[in-house]
């Protein structure tokens, strides 16, 4: 039986190579308003993912949408500026099909990084969270479906996502820093639309600490083919409920912009410590 979403991914993958000779060790998958990460490293080369065939298109605001293949302390790396969303009409399979493209490509570890409404009362807009678990089982699995072998295996142990070395590393250098750190679960929604209160009362119940529309399934998927993952949120606002104004996108993405000079300083010093 042929499996389509491997027949993507693969056609993906030979443009991709077809365009650009690069084999990274660490790839970086940039949320809303986190993208000036990608404008502070020197860029090799770039590649917008509407020049790749059967390449799902980023629409969300905030997101450039290209890969940026860079060098950040020696270590070679991609970066997506800008990710695929499911609200954006794509599957499950589809929203991943860019970190399995930089899993292919060569790359072992995987930072991925999201602007998320805050749930834990403690949290404050400007706060970082550093992924410790997840909840994903209000999206579908990327995993469902015919098994694609080549990746992984049908049923994949998810007892540590996100790599507790990469945590502790990350917590430790926030310390340092001074920075305003968490330690949390993130609770993955399909969104478009954000959560009412109701539901982010619900995730509190749960044990969730943040809620957004992203980065569960991709780190999922991540662990399916075996790479490493570190996953740092950024509060960008204060969910439904626990805010008492209206939820915007452009305060998601006006968050980003101020935390951006911590947020880039915390993620090139994970990169510099993460492998000694």
């Amino acid at each position: 039986m042929e499996n389509k979403a491997y027949e993507r991914l693969m056609t993906a993958y030979e443009d991709l190579k077809s365009k650009i000779d690069f084999k990274p060790e660490l790839a970086i998958t940039l949320g809303s308003g986190l993208g000036k990460l990608a404008d502070v490293v020197e860029v090799e080369a770039e590649i917008s993912y509407s020049e790749i065939k059967g390449f799902p298109i980023s629409t969300a605001p905030g997101h450039k949408g290209r890969f940026v293949f860079t060098h950040i302390h020696g270590v070679p790396t991609v970066i997506m500026q800008g990710r695929v969303h499911r609200y954006e009409g794509y599957t499950a399979q589809d929203t991943v099909l860019p970190t399995r493209l930089m899993g292919l490509m060569g790359a072992k570890t995987l930072i991925v990084t999201n602007a998320a409404g805050g749930v834990n009362k403690n949290f404050n807009i400007g706060d970082l969270m550093i992924i410790r678990d997840h909840i994903v089982q209000f999206v579908e699995s990327p995993l469902m479906g015919q098994n694609i072998k080549e990746l992984g295996t049908r049923f994949p142990d998810m007892t540590e996502v996100y790599s507790k070395e990469y945590g502790d590393l990350i917590e430790e250098i926030a310390k340092e820093k001074g920075l305003p750190i968490h330690n949390g679960v993130y609770c993955q929604f399909s969104g478009p639309q954000y959560e009412t209160p109701a539901e982010v009362k619900m995730v509190g119940l749960l044990g969730g600490d943040a809620v957004g529309m992203s980065t569960g399934i991709e780190s999922l998927a991540a662990r399916h083919m075996g790479m490493k993952v570190a996953g740092i949120t950024l509060v960008t606002n204060l969910a439904a409920g626990i805010s008492d104004v209206e939820l915007s996108e452009q305060e998601v993405i006006d968050a980003g912009e101020a935390a951006s000079e911590y947020f880039i300083d915390l993620v090139l010093e994970f990169i510099k410590r993460m492998n000694k």
